[in-house]
C-alpha cells in the first residue's frame, strides 16, 4: 500500500511511518517540519526564503502593515511544487484540517488537488480544529486549555490560533475536508468529545511511539533528583507552564540539596530530547485528560511525567496503578506531589517502570500502525 501523510506536529507521523514501513508499506511525509522543532520529512514545505534576512524583514513588514502572513503563503507555494509527486496514493492521512498551514483559499485549492488525485483520505484529530475549537470555547469540559484565556487577559494573544479555526474562511476548509474524507479518528481522549457526534467518527487510535528507537533509561537515583521543564513560548499558557514555574520555585528552595532543575526553551526536537534524557521527572502540561506526544515519549524512556492522566484516561485503559502523574492547574497540589516523590525516590522508579510498560502495551508503533491499516482496509 502507498500511503501519504500530510503534516507533522509532534513526530506522530514519523513514528507511524516507521511502523507502516516495517509492515511492508511505502510511506511519504510532506510537511514543513513545524518551525524550530524541525521534524524530519520526505518532501519539505519549509519556508526557506522567509528564513533569510531579507525574507524575514519582508514578512514582518507585511504582517505589521496589512496583517498578511508571507510564511503561510510560502508553505502553500512549496506544497504546490510537490503536487506531481503526490499522486496515486492508496491512502492519504491529514494530521489536521489545515495540514499544509497556508492561507485558507490556497489550502482548499491544494487539498482539492490531493483529494482528486489520490484514493481514500482520512483525518486525524490530534490538536485544535474547527470542532475542537467550537467545543472548547463553549466550556464543555470541567477544565481545558482555554482556562487561561477566560481567566487571564495577558494570555489572550496566544489563543488567536484557536479562534482562527472558527472563522468563516476556515469553516469552508472544514466542510471541504469532511466532504472528502472517509473517516476521522482521535489520537487521545481529549479529542473524543468534540468529534464523537460526527457520523464519520471512527473512534480512538492512540498515538504511535517507536519503542524500538526510544531506549528505556533505568531511573537510578544515586544523587540529586533531576526535574525537567521544557517550554515552548508559543504554548506557555495553553500548557499551564506558569503553574510548573511557581511549583519549581517552591520545591527548589525546599529541596535545594536534593534536586536539580533543568529548564529548556524553544529548542529543536533533537536538542530538547538530549537535555531531558538525564532527568527523572518531566513536567509536561496541566490542562489535559490524556497524554500528548511529548509526554508519551518521556514515559517510554521511563520518566515520571506530570501531564494529563485523569479518571477518564485511567478508566479507558483500565489502569489500577499510576503510569503518569495527573497534573492540575494548582500550585499547592503540584508542590505536594513533587515533594512526595522527592522524599520517596523509590516511587519514581516504580512509576517510571510502569510508564514504559504502558507505552509498550498501548502505544507501540507497530501495533498502532496495524490499527490504522485495519481502519483503512475496512
Amino acid at each position: 500500500m502507498r500511503i501519504l501523510l500530510i503534516g507533522e506536529f509532534s513526530r506522530l507521523h514519523n513514528s507511524l511511518k516507521e511502523g507502516l514501513e516495517l509492515l511492508g508499506h511505502k510511506v511519504c511525509i510532506v510537511a514543513n517540519g513545524d518551525g524550530f522543532k524541525n521534524y524530519p520529512v520526505d518532501l519539505s514545505t519549509r519556508a526557506k526564503w522567509l528564513e533569510t534576512k531579507i525574507g524575514l524583514f519582508s514578512k514582518k513588514l507585511l504582517y505589521k502593515t496589512v496583517g498578511f502572513d508571507l510564511l503561510k503563503l510560502e508553505f502553500g507555494i512549496r506544497f504546490y511544487f510537490h503536487l506531481n509527486k503526490l499522486k496515486n496514493y492508496d491512502v492519504v492521512q491529514l494530521i489536521n484540517e489545515a495540514p499544509i498551514q497556508t492561507i485558507p483559499w490556497l489550502e482548499r485549492y491544494l487539498l482539492k488537488k490531493i483529494f482528486h488525485q489520490n484514493k481514500d483520505a482520512y483525518l486525524l484529530c490530534c490538536g485544535v480544529d474547527y470542532l475542537v475549537a467550537k467545543h472548547l470555547v463553549k466550556k464543555k469540559e470541567r477544565y481545558s486549555i482555554m482556562n487561561p484565556y477566560f481567566e487571564n487577559k495577558n494570555s489572550q494573544k496566544e489563543y488567536d490560533f484557536i479562534f482562527d479555526f472558527l472563522k468563516p474562511s476556515h469553516k469552508k476548509t472544514h466542510d471541504l475536508v469532511y466532504q472528502n474524507i472517509k473517516g476521522v479518528y482521535a489520537s487521545d481522549i481529549d479529542y473524543i468529545n468534540p468529534i464523537k457526534g460526527e457520523k464519520k467518527f471512527l473512534g480512538l487510535i492512540p498515538n504511535p511511539i517507536n519503542t524500538d528507537k526510544i531506549e528505556f533509561i533505568d531511573l537510578k537515583i544515586d544523587g540529586k533528583i533531576k526535574i525537567f521543564l521544557g517550554i515552548n513560548s508559543g504554548t506557555y499558557y495553553t500548557k499551564g507552564i506558569v503553574f510548573f514555574e511557581k511549583a519549581l520555585e517552591i520545591v527548589g528552595k525546599k529541596y535545594e540539596d536534593k534536586i536539580e532543575i533543568i529548564i529548556a526553551q524553544n529548542l529543536p526536537y533533537n536538542d530538547y530530547i538530549k537535555l531531558y534524557d538525564s532527568s527523572h521527572i518531566v513536567l509536561d502540561q496541566v490542562y489535559a485528560f490524556d497524554q500528548g506526544y511529548n509526554a508519551l515519549e518521556a514515559m517510554a524512556k521511563g520518566k515520571v511525567v506530570f501531564t494529563g492522566a485523569e479518571k477518564e484516561f485511567e478508566n479507558y485503559y483500565n489502569l489500577q496503578d499510576e503510569v503518569a502523574i495527573n497534573a492540575l492547574p494548582d500550585v499547592d497540589y503540584l508542590v505536594t506531589t513533587l515533594s512526595y516523590l522527592i522524599e520517596n525516590p523509590a516511587k519514581i522508579t516504580e512509576i517510571g517502570t510502569r510508564a514504559r510498560k504502558f507505552i509498550e502495551k498501548e502505544h507501540d508503533y507497530k501495533i498502532i500502525a496495524e490499527k490504522h491499516l485495519k481502519t483503512w482496509e475496512a
